[in-house]
């Protein structure tokens, strides 16, 4: 049986046990509401009701069940296709699906409509992970490769470990940076507080390097591109919220979720703003460079809308 730890910090004090789970963790609520009823989910080492309102410095642990799937079912889910030959695909993953399947998330993943898309997938990287050799987060959108051919996929791994990958993001983030543009490298490691968070101030730390320059500034925000030197995990979300100015949405790492403009109206940021809009690379095969690009998904247009506003 797999757990979660959580230590409950100042500004998520107050919230319901629930609600403070589902963000934490991606699990949906209802799922929360399952493992709470079968006294999964406890605080300070004793079952508590969905209804109940942490406090801080709390220690929520939540035991969720070993997933007994081991095989990629085909699903018959939408998928955008941007380019797919015998040997890779990439694929334009959409806001809110995760990229395979894994405890709390047995179905509906990218890995799972990609097996229904696709006669033959690669037999490495694991039986409910095959060709992946890099993901997006849950909440993160834009273009991903996934290898469907064994060679492929060891060509595409070396390509991402000596940072010759080409990758462009776009963020919506909080505040406006003083400069147009710069450098973050920050050592990224497993938060010592929140094994699920990463942190900066981690003990282990890898080296993290991503450079941004600012697209457009709106007033207590700004929409920036950025690119990834290495390839940490929550790397451009830990780098900013490092920095003060966190990615508007982010339930994680700077729980920026709304503004208030000059006219006391707010805006709803519903997931991290944060969008995958490049991607290039070399072929495996071919040797021929291929780049790949995805526009703004509608949130974050609407999100640009409301800011310019």
């Amino acid at each position: 049986m797999a757990s979660r730890k959580i230590k409950v910090d100042k500004e998520d004090a107050g919230k319901r046990i629930d609600i403070l789970a589902a963000e934490k963790t991606g699990i949906t609520r209802s799922q929360i509401r399952k493992l709470t009823e079968m006294g999964f989910l406890q605080v300070n080492s004793m079952p508590v009701s969905r209804n109940y309102r942490t406090k801080a410095d709390d220690i929520v642990e939540i035991k969720i069940p070993e997933e007994k799937t081991t095989e990629l079912i085909p699903e018959a889910i939408p998928l955008e296709i941007l380019y797919k030959d015998q040997y890779l695909a990439v694929v334009n993953k959409p806001p809110g699906m995760v990229v395979y399947p894994a405890a709390g998330h047995s179905r509906g993943t990218l890995m799972n409509a990609l097996a229904y898309r696709c006669k033959k997938l690669a037999g490495v990287g694991g039986p409910l992970r095959p060709g992946v050799v890099h993901r997006l987060d849950k909440d993160t959108s834009g273009v991903m490769v996934v290898a469907l051919d064994d060679s492929a996929y060891y060509n595409l791994v070396e390509q991402f470990r000596h940072r010759t990958i080409n990758r462009k993001y776009i963020a919506l983030i909080y505040g406006s940076p003083r400069e147009n543009k710069g450098e973050i490298s920050l050592n990224i490691g497993r938060s010592e507080s929140d094994r699920k968070k990463m942190s900066t101030k981690a003990r282990r730390g890898k080296e993290a390097v991503t450079t941004w320059r600012v697209i457009e500034r709106f007033p207590g925000a700004a929409l920036v591109e950025a690119r990834l030197k290495t390839g940490r995990t929550h790397q451009i979300r830990v780098h900013f919220s490092s920095i003060g100015h966190p990615v508007l949405g982010d339930r994680t790492y700077g729980k920026k979720t709304e503004m208030e403009t000059g006219k006391r109206r707010k805006i709803s940021f519903p997931r991290q703003m944060l969008h995958a809009g490049l991607l290039g690379f070399t072929h495996p095969v071919t040797g021929d460079y291929l780049e790949f690009k995805s526009p703004l998904p509608e949130d974050i247009e609407e999100g640009i809308r409301e800011l310019r506003a």
